[in-house]
C-alpha cells in the first residue's frame, strides 16, 4: 500500500496479472507521485515507503534490474535522487526466497533407489538446501523436478546435509514415513556416515577422537567454532597416512554439527587442505576442501533391513589422496 502521508497520491497502477520473464508468478505495477517531502531523497528509500512489504535490498535489486521508472524511464542507480512532481512507477518482482522451491532438471547419481529412500553420491560445489546467495541450483531443486511428490514432504525429504563443496553419499527419504524415520534414526546416531579427508600437519596418534562443543564463532559469524556452550560433539578420527605434511585421514561421525569434521580437525591443528574458512590452503591439486563422504549404513525405513553404501573418491580428490596415501585404501 502507499503511505499517502509520505506521497501525494494514491496508487495509480493495479495489479494487471501479467507475467515476467516466463515467471507464472503474478506480478504488479504501482505508480505514485512523489510527495514535496520526498525531494531529494535517495530513489531506494522513496520506493521503500512505497512498497513497504519488501526489504531495502530486493528493491533496490528491482531498481538495478530496471523496473523501477521515473517519468516513464527505467532509474537504474538506488542513489539517484527523486524529485517532487516525479511519476514513479515500480514493477514488483517475486522474492528469490520465493522462488526457491521450485523444480529445477539437474543431474544426480543415484547409488541406490526404492519406494521409501533415495540415496544419492552429492557432486562438489552443489549445495543442499537454499538459502542466501543459492536460491537455485540445489539439490532440493533436483528433487523436486525428478519426483514431483517430494513437493509434499518437509525439505523434499532430505533428512541431513553436506557442506556446498563436500561431495559424497546422502540418503534422502521418498514417503512421510520414511522420512520420519530417517530423520529420528539420525537423532539417534543410528545412521553411520563416514568420511576421508585430506589435512595440513601431522595426526597426534593413529586413532584419537575429538569431543568438544561445537556453535557460531563469536568472532565471524560465517564460521562455526569449538565454543563453550555450543552442542556436544564426537568425530573419531583415524590416521591412514602421513607424507610431506599431509594427512589421509578416515573421520566417523558420532554427531552432525554444521563443519563439524573442518571445526575439529581445526582445533587440533589439521585443517583441511583447500578449507580456507578455516585455515587450509589449497594443495595437491584441491581447490575445495577434501572431505568426502565415502560410507553410509542404515536400516531401512519400512523394511529394516541393513543397508550399506560406498562410493568412489571424486577425480581431484582421488589425485590428491593418491599423493598422500599412494595405494592405501580411502
Amino acid at each position: 500500500m502507499v503511505d499517502e502521508h509520505r506521497f501525494a497520491a494514491a496508487p495509480i497502477g493495479a495489479p494487471d496479472g501479467g507475467a515476467a520473464d516466463g515467471d507464472d508468478t503474478l506480478v504488479e505495477r504501482r505508480e505514485a507521485i512523489v510527495a514535496a517531502e520526498q525531494h531529494g531523497e535517495r530513489l531506494d528509500k522513496g520506493v521503500v515507503a512505497f512498497v513497504p512489504e519488501f526489504s531495502r535490498s530486493h528493491l533496490q535489486e528491482l531498481i538495478k534490474a530496471g523496473w523501477v521508472e521515473l517519468d516513464g524511464a527505467p532509474a537504474t542507480s538506488p542513489a539517484q535522487r527523486i524529485r517532487a512532481g516525479q511519476r514513479l512507477a515500480v514493477t514488483l518482482q517475486p522474492t528469490e526466497e520465493s522462488r526457491a522451491y521450485r523444480p529445477e532438471a539437474l543431474p544426480l547419481a543415484i547409488v541406490h533407489e526404492d519406494d521409501d529412500v533415495l540415496v544419492i553420491d552429492k557432486a562438489a560445489g552443489m549445495v543442499v538446501h537454499p538459502a542466501a546467495g543459492n536460491w537455485s541450483g540445489t539439490l532440493l531443486n533436483a528433487l523436486l523436478a525428478r519426483d514431483p511428490a517430494s513437493a509434499a514432504l518437509p525439505r523434499a525429504g532430505i533428512v541431513h546435509r553436506l557442506d556446498k563443496d563436500t561431495s559424497g553419499l546422502m540418503v534422502v527419504g521418498r514417503t512421510l514415513v520414511a522420512v520420519t524415520a530417517l530423520t529420528r534414526a539420525i537423532a539417534a546416531r543410528e545412521v553411520q556416515r563416514r568420511y576421508v579427508a585430506i589435512a595440513e600437519g601431522t595426526p597426534p596418534s593413529a586413532h584419537f577422537t575429538v569431543e568438544a562443543p561445537i556453535g557460531r564463532d563469536p568472532k565471524l559469524r560465517t564460521r562455526m567454532a569449538v565454543v563453550v556452550g555450543g552442542k556436544p560433539a564426537r568425530t573419531d578420527v583415524e590416521r591412514v597416512a602421513v607424507r610431506a605434511g599431509f594427512a589421509a585421514l578416515r573421520c566417523t561421525l558420532h554427531s552432525g554439527r554444521t563443519h563439524q569434521i573442518r571445526v575439529h580437525l581445526a582445533s587440533r591443528g589439521l585443517p583441511l587442505v583447500g578449507d580456507r574458512l578455516y585455515g587450509g590452503a589449497p594443495a595437491l591439486g584441491m581447490e575445495r576442501q577434501a572431505l568426502h563422504a565415502s560410507h553410509l549404513e542404515f536400516r531401512h525405513p519400512t523394511s529394516d533391513a541393513p543397508l550399506s553404501f560406498r562410493c568412489a573418491l571424486p577425480s581431484d580428490f582421488a589425485h590428491a589422496w593418491a599423493q598422500v596415501a599412494a595405494s592405501a585404501a580411502p
